[in-house]
């Protein structure tokens, strides 16, 4: 039987929880979860710094192994997700270029990433520049973005066009 832990961080976007078994995070999340009788473990302990060094300006890529139910087509846009450069941003358009007809499905398949943040899926906008759809909320994008902008001193936080 696998074993589950949790950790709880209190952000500068609300609280998250940290969700992994004994190898890998399966959620890092906004939503409130149950953790009744879950415990904190190495891995959702280090993920728990790396979210604070990221909060605090001193982390732009993540480390810890990731796992997320999802199917093959889910598992390729997640990993794209991890190619945006921290503090840019890009358009579904420009996101889904490699396969056009699919640019629901790849939105679809973003909204349904459970690991928010470390899989960046907050520096994908509309084509227009609008910060479009976020499960975790706009405002929460919208500050996630303008943090990243400010630490890395470049990009904007809308297109110009």
């Amino acid at each position: 039987m696998e074993n589950h832990y949790a950790s709880i961080i209190e952000s500068p976007v609300g609280k998250i929880t940290i969700l992994a078994d004994d190898d890998f995070v399966y959620a890092v999340t906004f939503a409130e979860q149950d953790i009744d009788g879950l415990t904190e473990n190495e891995l959702t302990k280090n993920v728990s710094k790396q979210l604070q060094d990221y909060f605090n300006g001193n982390l732009k890529n993540f480390n810890f192994p990731i796992k997320q139910k999802g199917t093959e087509f889910q598992q390729a846009v997640w990993q794209n997700l991890l190619s945006i450069p921290y503090g840019e941003t890009i358009s579904y358009a420009k996101f889904s270029s490699h396969n056009p007809l699919a640019i629901r499905a790849i939105a679809a398949a973003n909204g349904k990433n459970n690991i928010a943040i470390a899989v960046p899926c907050h520096r994908v906008i509309g084509s227009n520049g609008k910060l479009v759809g976020y499960a975790g909320g706009l405002w929460r994008k919208q500050w996630l973005l303008q943090h990243e902008r400010e630490i890395a001193q470049k990009g904007q936080t809308e297109l110009k066009f």
